[in-house]
């Protein structure tokens, strides 16, 4: 059974950083792309980046791009969100997910069906607050 666990939350001042981790059990995850979503308070469940854990490859919102960083290592079966210059709007739970599928399909699914698309494995969240 595959099960994926979030940490690293915390609360954050504006323009300080955190990494989330994201422990991926019960791969191989190799034909996987892995994703973060948030949650801001009152609103929906919003797509954050993806990376293919096969090659690497990443893709990202256009609210995150710049600031934050999706990497992987494969190791430790674990993906990570370093968020860097973080804002107020930053502020939601982060929840890690996991689709079989490539990214482009990842992606191009996610935009277009939002939060009616049902990703294959969620994570519980881990809360992020940044707050002066």
């Amino acid at each position: 059974q595959a099960q994926l666990v979030e940490s690293g939350g915390g609360l954050v001042q504006p323009g300080g950083s955190l990494t989330l981790s994201c422990v991926a059990a019960g791969g191989p995850w190799s034909r996987y792309t892995m994703g973060w979503f948030r949650q801001p308070p009152g609103q929906e469940r919003e797509f954050v980046a993806a990376i293919a854990w096969s090659d690497g490859d990443t893709y990202y919102s256009d609210s995150v791009k710049g600031r934050f960083t999706i990497s992987r290592d494969s190791a430790k079966n674990t993906v990570y969100l370093q968020m860097n210059n973080l804002k107020l709007e930053d502020t939601g739970v982060y929840y890690c997910n996991a689709d079989r599928s490539s990214l482009g399909m990842y992606v191009s699914t996610t935009l277009t069906l939002g939060a009616s698309y049902e990703h294959d494995y969620w994570g519980q969240g881990t809360q992020v607050t940044v707050s002066s």
